[in-house]
């Protein structure tokens, strides 16, 4: 059997070769499997590897999803490999393009969340994870000031949003998703407010916010299983992430320690800490959370549920994709809601650091950790990992 190796180069004509749906998967099965950096990393893998080396994929395609992905909630890097699935054979190419990418890192975030439900007491545990909370405090503050730079700019009113969410965020020590529609319509109006006539696409955001209704009040409904919930709670977080697959750690820390109190704030950072040092999408953290919760079926039903919203917007909103996105209204929304969405992930640093960097040691691994990361060959999980090897060492139990 032929090895997909991004780093292989195919010779193939002006035209592009045309895979079969086998090579295409294995593909995404590999970048799955070895695909470290985070989402832009990856959404930049996958530019370089099948739009000009293989040129499996055409650079319109490419664009058109790389945009589409961004402007949908979900995870980036999962959705584009989605889109770019379906693309490539419809809704069974994005179902089985989807499934073959996430899959190995939700088994490896299974194995690793089954040693640390029965070894995590022991010292050395303890002790790992230690020195990487502190490690990931530092990525998230990082990311952050990332995102700032990239989505925020000179624009007064999105730093206006920003600020506001990043505060009440801080302040609450929670996520609250209505905050973020706000931030969307408050961006909406004045960027390009609608006109009597109702734009396309403007029409959806009263159904976002039925939506995000309708799964709130099911949360309590279901609160009698602990299955239910987790699958309504994850299913919640999936259909509100939007920018950076950061951005879900401050909804999930209000709903994981905050409201339900499935963990607790050092198991949380912890979770974090797995997601990052594994390949694939940071939001498959929800694998961790759900075994810790319910076991094997709690995380197969959490890591199912967080991707549900994303695969159906590719499925349903593909196709029409095109009508919408340059809709001025569709875009001052999405900025509102990226603006709000980077608010909150500085104001879950804010609140994980507080709970993380406890000590001297703690602090200087963070800020080693943020100076290490300008640069850019650095990858994240070897910093991860380095950090853990420190706060072996240095952890007193």
């Amino acid at each position: 059997m032929e090895t997909i190796s991004p780093s292989v180069r195919r010779e193939v004509g002006d035209e592009g070769a045309q895979p079969s749906l086998r090579e295409f998967l294995l593909y995404f099965l590999y970048l799955g499997t070895l695909g470290f950096g985070g989402p832009i990393a990856l959404a930049g893998y996958m530019q370089r590897d099948l739009v000009e080396e293989r040129r499996w994929v055409a650079n319109q395609d490419y664009s058109e999803g790389l945009a589409f992905s961004q402007l949908s909630p979900g995870p980036l890097a999962a959705q584009l490999a989605m889109y770019l699935g379906w693309v490539r054979a419809g809704t069974l190419g994005a179902t089985l393009t989807g499934a073959v990418f996430v899959l190995p890192s939700f088994l490896m975030v299974l194995a690793l969340a089954a040693v640390y439900v029965h070894y995590g007491q022991l010292a050395w545990i303890q002790g790992v994870f230690y020195g990487i909370g502190a490690a990931v405090i530092a990525i998230i503050a990082r990311s952050a000031y990332k995102l700032i730079r990239s989505t925020l700019k000179n624009d007064r009113l999105l730093w206006v949003l920003f600020a506001a969410m990043a505060i009440t965020t801080a302040w609450k020590e929670s996520e609250i998703v209505w905050l973020f529609l706000l931030c969307g319509l408050v961006a909406m109006v004045f960027k390009a407010r609608p006109r009597m006539r109702v734009a396309p696409g403007a029409g959806a955001i009263p159904a976002i916010v039925a939506a995000g209704n309708l799964v709130s009040s099911a949360d309590g409904v279901a609160s009698s299983s602990a299955i239910g919930t987790l699958f309504l709670f994850f299913l919640k977080a999936g259909a509100f992430v939007f920018g950076s697959g950061l951005a879900i750690v401050p909804f999930l820390y209000g709903g994981v320690v905050g409201r339900f109190h499935w963990l607790t704030e050092r198991q949380f950072v912890d979770a974090v800490a797995v997601a990052m040092i594994t390949p694939g999408p940071v939001v498959i953290t929800a694998g961790f959370i759900g075994y810790l919760v319910a076991g094997a079926a709690g995380a197969g039903v959490a890591a199912i549920a967080v991707f549900v919203p994303p695969y159906l917007i590719v499925i349903a909103g593909a196709p029409y994709y095109r009508r919408f996105a340059q809709n001025l209204q569709v875009k001052a929304f999405v900025q509102g809601v990226t603006a709000a969405a980077v608010g909150a992930i500085a104001g879950a640093a804010f609140i994980l650091g507080k709970r993380s960097l406890v000590d001297v040691p703690t602090i200087l691994i963070a800020v080693a950790t943020f100076a290490l990361l300008q640069f850019k060959r650095l990858p994240e999980p070897l910093l991860i990992l380095v950090a853990g090897v420190v706060g072996l060492l240095l952890f007193k139990r």
